[in-house]
């Protein structure tokens, strides 16, 4: 099943008409040279449509003993360069191939080089929890900058203090846009945006206000990754259908428990939208067992098996195109920030 793609009728086109008497535009970099990895494949090759161009040479495969080889098969001499590339499963294998491709892209003169992560790995990560542990987020950001990195373009990162761990700068996005738009196509009746925990309060709310929508908190503690307990449900749903706001769905165990505890509160309908859909282990059947009406994702990462099951992708190439069409032509993305 394809993404389906929704975004805004007021979206500015990536290449727009020149208006009679304007300036000519400034190119502040040279020709634009789109590359990807293998993480997400179509998902470059949608973003490459909307901005009507190809995806440029590059091999990236591995030698014999598994190491990542890269070879860039055309002059990127001085041009403005982009490398498309998520970091999800396998994440570690994902992160070399973006690093290689980074130093490749260096070490061949490029004029700038952007890193665009739709999925940022590594997020959650982005504090000490407990003594002796790592914050691999901003281990994550040193090896990019290291690499060759210019400039970062993501989105939705799990924390957003994140974009301060890098020095050079970043573009985050959200995803809000394309999935509100699919949303308010739905004509939901008396809805409800819902926040899994106490973190996510601020982006549902703001979500709600788009949303024309109220807002209500679960209140859970997690005593280990990937495990949660639901406690209370701070707000009112009963009779309303509600919609759960996240940014990742892992292993869809709190998501499910979540989706229960509000039907168990009297709400009609429970959807979900989640920006990064990971979806671990046995996620994808919790998910069409739940009591869910429907998971919606966006195609940062790959999501295969929909066959019957309660989850729409929606694409993001337009909000990324857009973006990289942007940056390329020296222009403010602000817009794209909502």
């Amino acid at each position: 099943m394809s993404p389906q793609i929704v975004w805004p009728e007021t979206m500015v086109s990536a290449k727009p008409e020149a208006k009679p008497g304007a300036a000519p535009q400034v190119r502040l970099f040279g020709q634009l040279k789109l590359f990807s990895g293998n993480a997400n494949r179509p998902l470059s090759e949608a973003i490459a449509k909307y901005l009507k161009t190809d995806l440029s040479s590059a091999d990236v495969g591995r030698f014999a003993d598994g190491e990542i080889s890269v070879r860039i098969e055309e002059n990127v001499r001085g041009c403005d360069c982009y490398v498309i590339q998520p970091t999800c499963r396998p994440a570690n294998e994902h992160l070399m191939e973006l690093l290689v491709m980074l130093d490749a892209l260096r070490r061949a003169s490029a004029g700038r080089i952007t890193a665009v992560i739709p999925y940022f790995g590594y997020a959650r990560a982005d504090r000490k929890t407990a003594p002796r542990m790592p914050i691999a987020a901003k281990l994550m950001a040193n090896l990019i900058t290291t690499a060759g990195a210019n400039r970062v373009i993501t989105m939705d990162l799990h924390a957003g203090q994140i974009q301060g761990f890098f020095d050079i700068p970043v573009d985050h996005l959200y995803a809000a846009p394309v999935v509100i738009e699919y949303m308010k196509r739905k004509r939901l009746v008396n809805p409800v945006v819902v926040s899994p925990d106490v973190g996510g309060v601020e982006r549902a709310r703001a979500f709600a206000k788009r949303l024309t929508a109220d807002l209500a908190i679960i209140d859970k503690r997690r005593p280990r990754p990937n495990e949660a307990s639901v406690y209370n449900l701070i707000g009112d749903v009963k009779g309303r259908v509600a919609v759960i706001l996240d940014d990742i769905v892992d292993t869809g165990g709190t998501l499910t428990k979540v989706a229960s505890k509000i039907r168990e509160s009297g709400a009609v309908k429970v959807y979900a939208a989640c920006v990064h859909g990971v979806l671990s282990g046995c996620a994808a059947d919790l998910v069409k067992k739940s009591d869910l009406e429907e998971l919606i994702l966006t195609d940062s990462i790959p999501v295969s098996h929909l066959a019957g099951s309660k989850i729409r992708v929606l694409s993001i190439a337009p909000l990324m195109g857009e973006a990289i069409s942007r940056n390329h032509q020296g222009q403010s993305i602000s817009a794209l920030f909502v």
